[in-house]
């Protein structure tokens, strides 16, 4: 039996082990990364009325919960948008955060919207959680969940 076989053989296990970590590391990392750009690029569609971008990264089972219980659909949410003009519908810089697992990403970020809807206008921050899930087809965002509106600053 000649002994190198094993030693080789054993050398080849423990440098996979060594190396599945790093690339699930970046794997995840990238995954971050795209999911975060994917939430900004979302947030600026929804501000200039895009909703080809919207419908685009939208699931298409999405579903929207608002913090007085609402739910909106995804042919909801787009209708509801055509309806509504964003003078800023911004992540406010420094508070996305973007955590991966596996299959599942979740962004939490607080929001500044304000415009005019149907309702009259409107000036808000507040903070949400998007729920993106990889499909076939790359990542989708599939559950949103919105705060109510927060008090004003220094209250």
């Amino acid at each position: 039996m000649n002994f190198r076989t094993p030693v080789i053989a054993g050398l080849a296990v423990v440098a996979a082990l060594a190396a599945a970590p790093a690339s699930a590391i970046m794997s995840s990392e990238q995954d971050r990364r795209t999911v975060a750009a994917m939430d900004i690029e979302f947030q600026a569609a929804v501000k200039v009325r895009d909703l080809a971008t919207m419908d685009r990264i939208l699931h298409e089972d999405y579903v929207l919960v608002l913090g007085d219980g609402t739910t909106l659909t995804k042919a909801q949410l787009l209708e509801r948008e055509r309806h509504i003009t964003y003078e800023q519908q911004d992540e406010d810089p420094g508070t996305q955060v973007v955590r991966v697992y596996g299959d599942t990403a979740v962004v939490t970020a607080r929001l500044w919207l304000k415009g005019v809807g149907p309702r009259g206008p409107f000036d808000r921050k507040l903070w949400f959680s998007d729920t993106y899930v990889r499909t076939e087809s790359g990542w989708k965002y599939a559950f949103a969940q919105a705060s109510l509106p927060l008090p004003p600053e220094g209250q």
